[in-house]
């Protein structure tokens, strides 16, 4: 009776040890999740700190950084297909240029722009937004640009919103990129403030068409708001 006892803890000890060696642990998880972000931000840091401005302004590291998190995944899900950023602060005023398209092959900002938000967004600065059809709000978050087509607004070009919830009605919404007579500089002096669209990124006409053959075609759109 003693030996069978005995066989028998040894025999948990034994299966204990493997288990224990050969099992993951919560720590080893967060810790290769701590190295795989840091990884992320030091990239990001790099791309960061060596953009080729091309004389525009820089933009925000906060909402860079965010928008670049999400490219790589999405370029690493084989969703997005050039390596074009188009990025929309609206956390800026609507007098600012806020849209910056970036060539991250070659790691230079390829325009900067004037760039409009919906009407029931706010006035000068967009504060609410929506995914609900005929709200006539903006949508944040990530967006995968498509085909180009000519509508009422001239060349435009079609938006899929890529997050459930928060831009995922842009094509039945009808949210696209196009121009407008409303998104220039004297439009601003004469009313204090950008013309605004019913949701749609609306640019200035004469940038329209180099902006929407750059970024056309399964390049990344982002939309970001400190929220």
């Amino acid at each position: 009776m003693i030996y069978k006892t005995i066989s028998l803890l040894l025999i948990g000890f034994f299966f204990f040890t493997i288990n224990s060696r050969f099992s993951y642990k919560p720590e080893s998880i967060k810790l290769t999740e701590t190295v795989v972000n840091n990884s992320i931000e030091a990239k990001v840091a790099a791309v960061y700190n060596h953009l080729m401005t091309n004389n525009f302004m820089l933009p925000n590291k906060i909402s860079f950084t965010k928008a670049m998190e999400g490219y790589y995944k999405l370029k690493e899900k084989g969703i997005i297909q050039k390596d074009i950023l188009t990025l929309v602060d609206y956390s800026l005023s609507s007098n600012e240029n806020r849209l910056w398209v970036i060539d991250l092959k070659n790691n230079i900002i390829l325009y900067q722009s004037l760039v409009s938000h919906g009407r029931n967004s706010g006035n000068e600065f967009a504060a609410n937004f929506s995914n609900k059809p005929e709200s006539y709000k903006s949508s944040l978050g990530f967006y995968l640009t498509g085909e180009t087509y000519y509508g009422k607004h001239g060349y435009s070009l079609r938006l899929d919103g890529l997050e459930k919830g928060i831009n995922s009605n842009a094509r039945a919404r009808a949210i696209v990129v196009h121009g407008a007579d409303y998104v220039s500089e004297n439009f601003v002096k004469q009313n204090g403030r950008l013309g605004r669209s019913l949701g749609c990124l609306a640019l200035k006409q004469g940038l329209t068409k180099e902006v929407i053959d750059t970024i056309k075609d399964k390049s990344c759109l982002f939309v970001y708001y400190p929220s």
